[in-house]
């Protein structure tokens, strides 16, 4: 059995961490140069969508006490197919954030040492982390929110030092509204762009049978952590515009806003952050990822062995070491680029189906009382399925297309599963 060892704290850290990840140190120029000083009100505008779609797993999660997260939710609302190829999507989509993320690092480090930057080293770092983290991971789930909790921390010092610091080097003549209203399509894009620099919440609740009192703390943290990211979000972009007067052309605004107020060192500070803030990343996806096997094996959709817990640890051993090595793989190969462009249309349809869940469930369990209920939480729900499908319908042709190919191809595998099920079965009645 798994040890529900992830405290109400520990959960509000590690969505936190999950969902700062690196691309806040670039995002500021980019909102920016799409709406200009009206990417201050975008990011309260996205906060408040963020937050139904926030709401909604909030209800659902907490009706659930074992892992899974969206996957279990799929399952009981929609059935065994839909919810195998959720846990594909999840897979998939963690998958593709890990290799993102820790081809990053050497990128980083190669700032201190240049060698990490070139082929070899590149791949020696990506060894070396994936190692690490899938060994912390391994010695049990305490092991890892220990790390996670302090690698949150450790990532919020250096932003909270550029916000503290920046307020006092604000420009005021940068930071006046102006007349004109912005265009309509680059607010828009700019709210698109922020989406998903608010996601990463919809895979830390599949580790639910790690956490204490899940439903409880499952629809606090999640919506503690959203409205916490949101105020560091609006004071590093508010600093950001007040300080960097070329903003809208930076490729690494914070970097070179810090340089400006706080010198070479303020530069380093925002270099270590971002290095420290892809670790925590990649810890938290670590962790989660190495659940979604163990979760579909636990409902015989893959090979059981995969839900085989480890005697002393009390970790899904098996299944950590799968995603440790396909993570390693996908990093090093580069078909990780590939996955990313499904990523993005992945999230919103878990968006989409996590909603229509809600509805789904209200029905179903209705008889269900120890939850997390939401007042208008109909209207909430399809609030987030009219949110989800214009997201969608704003998303790329080869999205769609890179998705469907995935999809089929996970469906080829779920259907070999239920043949070679269904083969020992008729095998074993046969010997009886």
């Amino acid at each position: 059995m798994l040890k529900r060892a992830i405290g109400k704290w520990d959960l509000v850290l590690l969505l936190i961490n999950s969902l700062i990840g690196a691309g806040i140190f670039g995002l500021p120029s980019k909102i920016f140069a799409l709406s200009a000083w009206y990417s201050i009100p975008a990011l309260f505008i996205t906060a408040g969508i963020v937050l139904i779609l926030v709401l909604n797993f909030a209800e659902v999660g907490s009706r659930f006490t074992k892992t899974g997260g969206p996957y279990l939710y799929t399952l009981e609302a929609f059935g065994r197919f839909p919810a195998f190829l959720m846990g594909w999507l999840l897979l998939i989509t963690r998958l593709a954030t890990y290799a993102a993320l820790i081809n990053l690092l050497p990128a980083y480090l190669s700032f201190f040492f240049p060698a990490l930057g070139q082929l070899f080293g590149k791949i020696i770092v990506i060894f070396i982390i994936t190692f690490f983290f899938a060994y912390i991971n391994y010695k049990g789930v305490k092991s890892s929110t220990h790390w996670n909790n302090g690698l949150a921390i450790g990532k919020l010092i250096p932003l909270a030092v550029f916000i503290i610091v920046g307020l006092f080097f604000i420009q005021p003549e940068l930071i006046q509204i102006p007349n004109e209203l912005p265009e309509i399509g680059g607010f828009s894009q700019s709210i698109f762009l922020l989406i998903f620099a608010f996601t990463g919440f919809e895979a830390i609740i599949v580790s639910t049978g790690e956490i204490k009192q899940p439903r409880k703390n499952i629809p606090f943290a999640l919506v503690f952590a959203l409205l916490f990211v949101s105020l560091f979000y609006v004071l590093i972009q508010f600093v950001s515009i007040g300080t960097l007067s070329n903003l809208a052309l930076s490729e690494k605004p914070l970097a070179d806003a810090a340089f400006l107020f706080m010198g070479n060192k303020g530069a380093i500070l925002i270099t270590i952050g971002a290095v420290i803030s892809v670790s925590g990343t990649l810890n938290t996806v670590m962790l989660i990822g190495g659940r979604i096997p163990f979760a579909l094996a636990e409902e015989k959709q893959i090979p059981s062995g995969m839900a085989k817990i480890h005697p002393r640890y009390s970790t899904p051993a098996r299944s950590l070491i799968l995603f440790a090595v396909l993570a390693f793989l996908v990093s090093v190969s580069g078909t990780f680029i590939y996955a990313i462009t499904i990523s993005v249309i992945s999230k919103v349809m878990i968006f989409l189906i996590v909603s229509a869940a809600l509805l789904r469930l209200r029905f179903k369990m209705k008889d269900q009382r120890d939850f997390f209920k939401l007042r208008f939480g109909k209207i909430l729900a399809w609030s987030g399925i009219i949110l989800s499908l214009i997201l969608l319908s704003t998303s790329k042709m080869e999205e769609f297309r890179a998705v469907t190919i995935t999809l089929l191809f996970g469906a080829i595998i779920w259907a070999i599963n239920e043949f070679v099920k269904r083969k020992r079965r008729k095998i074993s009645v046969e010997d009886k």
